[in-house]
């Protein structure tokens, strides 16, 4: 089997950081190790110097849009964008047309990946008021969990039937299933943009998104499923945490998310990005975005995606009730991650475990995550050098538009390497290989 060798570089896996060299074969890592690579006759060579080796990222939250909303994005566009951000392996929600609750349309965007993704891929299954009898029909290898919105957002599957929610989350818990919440009350939300129309006209500022989306909404919907999951012993992903209020609700079964945007911006930039950077739930205040840095650094949040939803940029024109909310930042993550590293948010260790292994773990993904033989070669190598800024030509999302466009960087993704095949080397995209579909194993595998 055809032999690559990475070598000369800083590799970050596991906790440690150390100069070294990745021997691929094949698909997989073959051996890892310190100091000099082992000779051999390697059909690649990868010089790795000044860089550092890290396991591809895994996302654990994006929005491809496929199918029915391809105008926007589509399973090849945003898989591109994600090897050239050095994301390797993604888990896509079920709020596409149709909505992903059946497991026919399930089955559908499993068979369109396998044609079209360039990175690996996985996908959620969307609870309803009514469905939860179907998990029990669901292939637990193939799916990494229930995707629940405790709160309509993008796509309206909005279950708001306490009936309903204790039979989610009873059936998970039953089946081993992992529940991802979107936790934000929806009458909460209403109430609050009933009066900020009032006050300010049809289409408030987008400036009070945060207020109408508020930290009371957000909390009083996490606790809710937080309380569900320790009634019935589930095990609870609390996605897009953006209140530092909602750390609190960190436990043994109840993990929480936090995503690049509410880590890198905050109320305060709305002035400059406006609706580019409106989201569900809002970026918040000052305070909140320190305190969920502070949630990475020092566990309490357990994984880093990015909630990648693109949108047309006419669909983000308005104020916070006409302009659409969500962001494309996959192809931005790491590099973004990384920027917060050098600015001492987090060590390059934790951001590994973050973006890489935590993601792996929770889902239980099989041999994907660690830099480890016998694992699938999914690798991302990045390097800090000159200052570059974004502009539009780079951005590979669809929709062709960033919040991150202007935005000058010092680090690069060099190379993305999927199940030991180069997808994206120096600003190009190589795409004549695709990604695998994610196996997830049974066993329980909590942070």
């Amino acid at each position: 089997m055809r032999q690559t060798l990475i070598t000369n570089g800083r590799i970050v896996n596991e906790g440690q950081s150390f100069d070294g060299f990745v021997v691929i074969e094949g698909d997989s890592i073959k051996s890892i190790g310190k100091g000099e690579a082992p000779r051999g006759d390697y059909d690649e060579t990868v010089d790795a110097t000044g860089c550092l080796v890290l396991p591809g990222i895994i996302d654990d939250h994006v929005h491809f849009r496929e199918p029915g909303l391809t105008h926007k994005a589509d399973m090849a566009s945003e898989s591109r964008a994600a090897a050239a951000g050095g994301v390797t392996s993604y888990l896509d929600m079920p709020n596409t047309v149709p909505q992903t609750t059946t497991l026919e349309a399930l089955q559908d965007k499993r068979d369109r990946a396998r044609r079209k993704s360039l990175v690996n891929y996985g996908f959620f299954f969307g609870a309803t008021n009514g469905n939860s009898d179907l998990f029990a029909s669901l292939d637990r290898h193939a799916v990494p969990g229930i995707k629940l919105f405790m709160g309509s957002s993008t796509g309206n599957m909005l279950v708001d039937k306490y009936g309903s929610l204790l039979k989610v989350f009873a059936e998970a818990a039953r089946l081993g299933l992992p529940v991802m919440a979107h936790c934000e009350d929806t009458d909460i939300i209403n109430r609050n943009m009933e009066q900020m129309k009032k006050a300010y006209g049809d289409d408030p500022d987008v400036m009070l998104h945060p207020l109408i989306r508020s930290e009371e909404a957000c909390f009083e919907s996490a606790a809710l499923a937080a309380a569900l999951a320790r009634q019935f012993g589930t095990r609870l992903h609390i996605a897009h945490v953006s209140t530092g209020r909602e750390l609190a609700l960190a436990a043994d079964n109840v993990t929480l998310e936090a995503t690049v945007a509410h880590l890198f911006f905050s109320s305060a930039d709305y002035a400059q990005k406006g609706s580019l950077i409106k989201c569900n739930p809002a970026i918040k205040r000052p305070e909140d975005r320190e305190a969920l840095r502070r949630g990475i650094a020092d566990g309490t949040i357990s994984v880093v995606g990015t909630d990648h939803a693109p949108h047309l940029l006419a669909d983000k024109q308005g104020g916070a009730a006409k302009a659409t909310s969500g962001m494309p930042m996959v192809q931005f993550s790491l590099l973004t991650m990384l920027e917060l590293a050098d600015k001492g948010v987090v060590t390059m260790e934790r951001l590994v475990e973050l973006m890489c292994h935590n993601p792996a773990r929770l889902f239980s993904i099989s041999r994907r995550g660690f830099l480890r033989a016998g694992y699938h070669a999914d690798i991302a190598i990045v390097q800090r050098g000159e200052p570059w800024t974004v502009g539009k030509d780079i951005i590979l999302s669809k929709c062709k538009w960033s919040p991150m466009e202007g935005h000058c960087y010092d680090w690069r993704v060099r190379r993305t390497i999927c199940n030991g095949h180069t997808v994206y080397a120096d600003g190009h995209v190589i795409d004549d290989t695709l990604g695998q579909e994610l196996t997830f194993r049974t066993d329980d595998n909590t942070l």
